[in-house]
C-alpha cells in the first residue's frame, strides 16, 4: 500500500458541528476510493500566504492515507465539490523526502 498526503483547507467559520459533518464526508470519500485513514492532524484555524476566496485564514486538516494504485484524482475530486472546503492537495508520501541529507 501507498502512503499519500491528504491537506485540506475549510472554511475559517464553521461551527463545530459543521466541521464534523465536513469530516465525516471526508471520511467516506476516502473509504469509497478504496483508502484507509491512518492519522489526522487536525491544525485549526491558521492565517493564510494569500487570501483564498476573499477569506485570509483557514481550517486546516492534514491527513495521511493509505491506497492501493492511484487514488489522488477520486479523492481531490469529489471533496473539490463541497462549498466549505478551499483547498485540496494530496500527494504521495515519498521516504527519501524525510531523510536529511549531508
Amino acid at each position: 500500500m501507498n502512503q499519500y498526503d491528504l491537506n485540506l483547507i475549510l472554511n475559517p467559520s464553521l461551527s463545530a458541528e459543521q466541521i464534523q459533518t465536513e469530516k465525516e464526508y471526508i471520511e467516506n470519500a476516502v473509504r469509497g476510493a478504496g483508502a484507509e485513514i491512518a492519522k489526522l492532524d487536525d491544525v485549526g484555524n491558521r492565517r493564510l500566504a494569500y487570501a483564498v476566496q476573499k477569506e485570509r485564514e483557514g481550517y486546516y486538516l492534514m491527513y495521511t492515507i493509505k491506497a492501493q494504485g492511484n487514488p489522488e484524482t477520486a479523492i481531490a475530486a469529489s471533496l473539490r465539490l463541497r462549498d466549505h472546503v478551499r483547498r485540496v492537495l494530496v500527494v504521495k508520501d515519498r521516504p527519501e523526502w524525510k531523510t536529511k541529507k549531508a
